[in-house]
């Protein structure tokens, strides 16, 4: 059997006990002997990370430390593949300039509404309509062949990037008279980036149970994670 290490935690906005517990029936289905680590602290552990296929990240907001970073970015050069969606991923580890070098991506904001409803202070002012648009490289990519472009309402993540990454799919921030910027901002919502031997793949949809239960979104991540794996 494959190995996959399902590696959740940090801030619990983010579900990431049920949101990794949505798609390890998806990774038992296809062969995978699943394990389960609530830190970091398994990247450093060159024996638990021997012979690992894929690493499922979901741990936001959070800290690595030196040693932790230098198994985990080991193991994806040696060819484990690492995926993960929304913060989970691209929101891990802010202080590590070296992780966010390994995921191509890192989370920067995500606009509320103009307007939010009298006393809505809570996730909901941060859900906007959006559209995830696929570019001509997904056509026949694994990863989205056959899916076209689709509007979600919940966070639109703004990234900061490089050109390293092979987009799948974009999402444009417009201008609007609330805020600072003053023309359109497209950043990528699903990519891969090879490291290596090793795969990476991130969708940035993906904030809470109804996105990832969206059916695009979870096509989209199901595929994602198996693409990655070794």
């Amino acid at each position: 059997m494959k190995r996959a290490l399902v590696v959740r935690g940090g801030w619990d906005g983010h579900a990431p006990v049920e949101a990794t517990e949505f798609f390890i029936p998806h990774l038992e289905s296809n062969g995978f002997e699943v394990d389960r680590a609530d830190s970091s602290a398994p990247y450093a552990d060159p024996d638990r990370m021997a012979g690992v296929d894929l690493i499922v990240q979901c741990m936001t907001m959070s800290t690595i430390a030196d040693n932790e970073f230098r198994g985990l970015e080991a193991a994806v050069r040696a060819g484990t593949g690492f995926a993960g969606w929304h913060g989970g991923i691209a929101d891990s580890y802010r202080a590590t300039s070296d992780y966010l070098h390994l995921v191509g991506g890192q989370f920067a904001a995500h606009p509320a509404k103009a307007h939010a409803a009298p006393g809505e202070t809570g996730p909901g002012r941060n859900y906007v309509p959006h559209r995830v648009e696929l570019l001509p490289a997904a056509e026949e990519h694994p990863i989205t062949a056959g899916l076209v472009d689709f509007e979600l309402v919940t966070e639109q993540y703004w990234v900061l990037t490089d050109d390293y990454n092979d987009v799948l799919a974009t999402t444009t921030h417009p201008p609007r008279p609330d805020r600072p910027w003053s023309r359109p901002v497209t950043c990528p919502a699903v990519w891969t980036r090879a490291w290596g031997s090793g795969r990476v793949f991130v969708s940035t949809p993906g904030h809470d149970l109804r996105t990832l239960r969206h059916p695009a979104v979870r096509t989209i991540i199901e595929r994602g994670l198996l693409w990655a794996a070794r």
